[in-house]
């Protein structure tokens, strides 16, 4: 299962171009609020009703952990305790990690990016401590996956389902989605 934490705020775009691409190819992905509610607002007005809220899943099943951006969305995923200690316990069990935009910042600012080669919304590099911030589109270092913006939504999401589904089901995505 995917997981993905939806604060008020979060880059719609970044979000849900995610989940499309990585639904279309069968995999399994769940949205979470962290807010005292399960309906979340969008940096854009845009409200979306998430499967659950922060705490009702054990994340047991979590094959990936994934922070759209967005402001104030990722400033909110960065504040929220919970949040970042679940991440750091699938951090140290080695499950994949994935973010967008402004959202690295808070695997930044937990200090576990130290030396990985990683891409952030421009202006936002200064969060992540110890990282090597290349500006590409999108960038893969061991179980961090993340993207600069927006417009790295579907490649964002092309990539992890390259991961887990192999080059050739990413690829077959991207001619049928006519991004490739």
């Amino acid at each position: 299962m995917i997981y993905v934490f939806l604060a008020d705020g979060f880059e719609e775009v970044e979000a849900l171009g995610v989940i499309d691409v990585c639904r279309r190819a069968g995999l399994k992905v769940r949205t979470v609020s962290i807010m005292d509610r399960e309906m979340v607002e969008g940096a854009h007005g845009i409200g979306v009703l998430a499967d659950s809220q922060l705490g009702d899943d054990s994340y047991k099943d979590a094959e990936m952990l994934f922070l759209p951006g967005g402001m104030p969305g990722a400033a909110n995923l960065n504040s929220c305790k919970e949040l970042t200690e679940l991440i750091r316990t699938h951090y140290e069990k080695g499950t994949p990690l994935a973010a967008i935009c402004a959202a690295p910042m808070v695997y930044g600012n937990m200090g576990l990016l130290e030396g990985k080669k990683v891409t952030c919304y421009p202006g936002f590099e200064q969060y992540l401590k110890g990282a090597i911030c290349t500006g590409k589109l999108t960038e893969r270092d061991g179980q961090f996956f993340t993207g600069k913006g927006p417009g790295a939504a579907l490649q964002l999401g092309f990539d992890i389902v390259s991961h887990f589904c192999g080059a050739d089901v990413a690829e077959g995505l991207k001619q049928g989605m006519m991004c490739g």
